[in-house]
């Protein structure tokens, strides 16, 4: 599968942190996602429930949301999402429900993870959709990120 190499799902990460990045400077959870299809940026999204007052403006719904847009379709077969945190279970309901085929994440959610955590929404064999999982990318970095912002919310 085209994008599944190391490097390349280091890049894409290194992407989606920039736009955690650019969330925190929002005031938002420092959360960013990419969407990528046959190697090439499809869409991209941070955090935004606080700034657009929308509890499901999460980087993983608002990337969705602007692939469907590009490619104009609700369906993104072929798609991997980089994201730097683990999806909750309303985002791996939304990945599930737009048939991504790949999701690589890099920190953990042991709170409200979806992808193995908490939960395992994109695995289930209840659904009929399966998400191919990769976790830890840069994972240190992504849980940096996430522990400074709210460190410093304290």
């Amino acid at each position: 599968m085209q994008g599944s190499t190391e490097e390349t799902d280091v890049r894409w990460m290194q992407h989606a942190l920039k736009l955690a990045q650019h969330a925190e400077r929002q005031g938002e959870v420092p959360v960013g996602a990419v969407l990528v299809h046959e190697g090439k940026l499809l869409a991209e999204g941070w955090n935004q429930p606080i700034s657009g007052s929308d509890p499901t403006a999460h980087a993983e719904i608002v990337a969705l949301r602007n692939a469907a847009s590009v490619l104009k379709n609700y369906r993104l077969p072929g798609c991997t999402l980089y994201v730097t945190l683990e999806p909750c279970v309303m985002c791996a309901g939304a990945i599930i429900h737009a048939r991504v085929d790949r999701v690589v994440f890099g920190a953990s959610d042991p709170k409200t993870g979806a992808a193995g955590s908490v939960f395992d929404v994109l695995n289930t064999d209840k659904l009929n959709h399966q998400v191919e999982l990769k976790r830890g990318v840069l994972a240190e970095p992504c849980s940096a990120l996430l522990k400074s912002f709210f460190a410093a919310k304290r």
